[in-house]
């Protein structure tokens, strides 16, 4: 009778811990955990509310059976750490820019990178949801042995020059070190104005542009007036260049989405899909909420002819589509503008 009770014990004891226990096997039985992040730290950063929705709509339409669990700069504040992550499986959902996509060996996403590559707002939506960004999703899930799966492209807004002097015209940036990316067709095109392309981290560029490390960067009204640097005396002169309509992915461990149930993966792409919308929205409502508070802070705002940049740009844009043998998806571009 003892052994018995005993072994009705143990089997009890199994049997709960399994109920409560995380499944990605695929049989329905168990909930599921999902660890999402992304590299900002502010609450106010388009890229929470983009997450929170994505949680929001993920735990609802699975009645629960999915959590989220949002980590916001808490698992990383670099996006090299989040891509790392996602393949250690350290991290179930990350965003990331192109650049730091092109560190996995997936060299075609710095297409997305380039400078002045899009035209408007309205010329981007039509490339990132069309046929152009299906192909590119479908690129980032092959080159990555399925490591990478995509769920949907974010808005970083549009990206301008800021400074410690405003741009008058591209000799302006003559011996100018602007942090940026330090490689890439990013830093080719920055070197190609004059400018020196600095590492500085985002997490000390505030302290860079207050101590005079750095003269200048280059961000959208959301993430650089958020960080306050435009009340350093290194960033309070913001030129509108214009020059990125800027693109990011939102991406999945495609080995461990496969594992999931028909009806949770399907959550997680309506959940996905949600954020899109979430997310840009709210880069489009702050790009002019931000740029308000900047003047209304003190910094100066001009706008320059930006001809001279996208002449720059333009032959560095067409050799970087040779070398990465994407010349056909740069032509379906230019014919969307």
């Amino acid at each position: 009778m003892g052994k018995k009770f005993l072994l009705l014990v143990v089997l009890a004891i199994g049997f709960l811990a399994g109920c409560n226990s995380t499944t990605v096997d695929g049989d329905g039985d168990g909930k599921i955990k999902i660890i999402a992040a992304h590299n900002q730290t502010s609450p106010e950063n388009p890229y929470q509310t983009g997450m929170l929705k994505f949680k929001e709509v993920a735990e609802r339409e699975s009645n629960g059976n999915i959590e989220v669990e949002v980590h916001a700069g808490t698992i990383g504040t670099e996006e090299s750490q989040l891509v790392e992550k996602l393949q250690l499986g350290a991290a179930d959902v990350v965003l990331v820019s192109p650049g730091f996509m092109t560190q996995t060996g997936i060299r075609e996403v710095d297409l997305f990178s380039a400078p002045y590559l899009f035209t408007s707002y309205d010329h981007w939506l039509s490339v990132v949801d069309g046929e152009v960004g299906k192909e590119m999703g479908n690129i980032i899930n092959e080159k990555s042995n399925n490591s990478f799966k995509l769920l949907g492209y974010w808005s970083a807004g549009v990206r301008h020059y800021y400074g410690k002097k405003p741009l008058n015209s591209v000799e302006d940036l003559k011996g100018v070190s602007l942090r940026t990316q330090t490689s890439g067709v990013v830093s080719d095109f920055w070197e190609a104005t004059g400018a020196i392309p600095s590492g500085i981290s985002w997490g000390e560029l505030y302290q860079g542009l207050q101590q005079d490390v750095v003269d200048s960067s280059e961000n959208a009204y959301p993430f650089f007036v958020q960080q306050s640097h435009h009340t350093t005396p290194n960033g309070k002169y913001i030129t509108e260049t214009g020059h990125d309509y800027t693109t990011r992915f939102l991406l999945i461990n495609g080995e461990k989405f496969d594992q999931y149930t028909k009806e949770q993966q399907e959550v997680i792409l309506k959940a996905a899909e949600e954020s899109v919308k979430a997310e840009r929205d709210a880069t489009n409502a702050q790009d002019v909420e931000y740029k308000e508070k900047a003047i209304s802070e003190g910094a100066t705002i001009n706008e320059i002819d930006t001809e001279p940049f996208i002449e720059i740009a333009r032959p560095i844009l067409k050799d970087l589509a040779k070398e990465i043998e994407v010349e056909e998806l740069l032509q379906k571009i230019i014919g969307l503008e």
